[in-house]
């Protein structure tokens, strides 16, 4: 099923968002492979045995995750009408909430004193929050694509 009506469709190829979010995008993807290495390496004393990498590395991808998020609400805005939980977006937001909400139980925990272990399980379920949240939207876009193509194909017959 589409995900955009035509005109919608027109609205999301002109809108200055879509670049923004196709840049932030990868951007935050490599954010999350640098922060899940580095929790792997501290995790297992490979090369790195300072604390506080793992947090740098969690707050760069927080920083990343709602930035995306905001500037996606943006788009929505333009697109649908509506900032965020648009019909058409809603299972991709409520995702991208999810991993908010485990991102910054991260910095709760820590403030609060828990200890490493905890703290480097709930670096991972965040990381693996927006792992499964990207897969999300990768599949959407890629049977939108798919959708985009047969319309293309169709009109020019």
């Amino acid at each position: 099923m589409p995900r955009y009506t035509p005109e919608q469709l027109a609205r999301r190829n002109a809108s200055v968002w879509t670049t923004v979010q196709a840049i932030l995008a990868p951007i935050q993807f490599v954010m999350f492979l640098a922060g899940l290495t580095v929790t792997y390496l501290y995790q297992y004393g490979i090369g790195i045995e300072n604390f506080a990498w793992v947090t740098f590395f969690v707050a760069l991808k927080t920083f990343m995750l709602i930035l995306i998020f905001v500037t996606g609400g943006f788009f929505e805005q333009e697109v649908f009408g509506k900032f965020a939980f648009a019909p058409e977006f809603f299972w991709e937001d409520f995702g991208s909430s999810i991993a908010m909400v485990v991102h910054i139980a991260y910095f709760v925990l820590f403030f609060m004193g828990a200890n490493e272990t905890v703290l480097i399980w709930t670096a991972l379920g965040a990381y693996l929050s927006y792992l499964i949240n990207a897969a999300q939207f990768v599949v959407r876009l890629l049977l939108e694509k798919r959708n985009e193509r047969k319309l293309k194909a169709g009109e020019a017959i």
